[in-house]
C-alpha cells in the first residue's frame, strides 16, 4: 500500500456549520464544497481538508484526541483565533482550543507549502506503539517522535499520533474516518483483501473513488482516487 498524503479528516456533527464557520473565518479555509450530507473545508482542495458530516447528535469523541493544523507563523494565526477562545499552549509551537461537540482544534508552527494544511491527527490508543507499529502495514511509514512524545507515523509529510488513553467503542463516534490520496483505489482494495484487511466500503463518486477500511482499534481509513476530472478548488 503506498499512500500519497494525508488527504482529509471526516467528523460526524450534529452542527456541521459551527466548525466550518470557525474554519472560514479564522483559520485560513474557505468551504470546498457543500451539500445536504456534508461540508468540506480546506484552505486547498488538493491539500488537508476537514470533511463535516451532518449527523445526529450528541456526538462521542471516541478515538479522536485531536486534529491539528500547521502554519508558518503561530503568533500571526493566533491573533485570527476569536478572543473568547480558551487556548490551551502548554506544549511549545502548539496551540490547542476546543470548538464545539468535542472537537478540539490546533495549530503548529512548522515549514509548510500551504498554510493550514494538516499536519497531525492525535488518535487515542490503548497501545500507541502497538498501534504505529500496526499502521504500517497499511502504508503509513514510521516516523520519530514529534514534539508531544507520543508514538507517530507519516504520510506525504503529515502525521498521525497516538496517545495513550481508552478509545472506546463510541456508538455514536466523532470521527468519521481518515482519509489518504492514493493513486488508485481499485490496487488498494485489492491489496487489503490479499492482506485480509476487513473492508468496510468501496465507493464510486462523482470526483474519486475510494476504497474504506477498517484499521486498528475500529478507526475508518480511506483510500482516495481522484478521478481526472476531479475539479474541486
Amino acid at each position: 500500500m503506498e499512500p500519497r498524503t494525508l488527504d482529509h479528516v471526516a467528523l460526524w456533527l450534529a452542527d456541521r456549520d459551527a466548525v466550518s464557520s470557525l474554519a472560514t473565518a479564522s483559520l485560513g479555509m474557505h468551504v470546498v464544497d457543500r451539500t445536504e450530507r456534508f461540508t468540506l473545508v480546506g484552505s486547498d482542495a488538493r491539500h488537508g481538508k476537514l470533511t463535516l458530516f451532518a449527523a445526529d447528535g450528541p456526538r462521542e469523541r471516541g478515538a479522536l484526541k485531536h486534529i491539528a493544523l500547521r502554519v508558518s507563523a503561530l503568533d500571526a494565526a493566533a491573533g485570527a483565533l476569536p478572543p473568547d477562545l480558551d487556548i490551551d499552549s502548554s506544549q511549545r509551537g502548539t496551540l490547542l482550543f476546543d470548538v464545539s461537540e468535542g472537537v478540539r482544534l490546533g495549530l503548529v508552527e512548522a515549514p509548510t507549502e500551504v498554510e493550514y494544511d494538516l499536519d497531525h491527527v492525535a488518535l487515542w490508543s490503548r497501545a500507541p506503539a502497538r498501534t504505529a507499529q500496526a499502521y504500517t502495514r497499511l502504508g503509513f511509514r514510521s516516523a520519530e517522535t514529534g514534539p508531544s512524545g507520543a508514538p507517530r507515523v507519516e504520510v506525504g509529510g503529515a502525521y498521525v499520533e497516538f496517545h495513550d488513553g481508552d478509545p472506546g467503542k463510541p456508538e455514536s463516534p466523532l470521527l468519521h474516518h481518515l482519509a489518504v490520496l492514493v493513486d488508485s483505489a481499485e490496487s488498494h482494495l485489492r491489496e487489503a483483501e490479499e492482506l485480509g484487511v476487513e473492508v468496510d466500503d468501496f465507493v464510486d463518486a462523482p470526483n474519486t473513488l475510494a476504497v474504506f477500511l477498517r484499521g486498528p482499534e475500529g478507526v475508518r481509513i480511506e483510500y482516495v482516487e481522484h478521478k481526472p476530472g476531479f475539479s474541486l478548488t
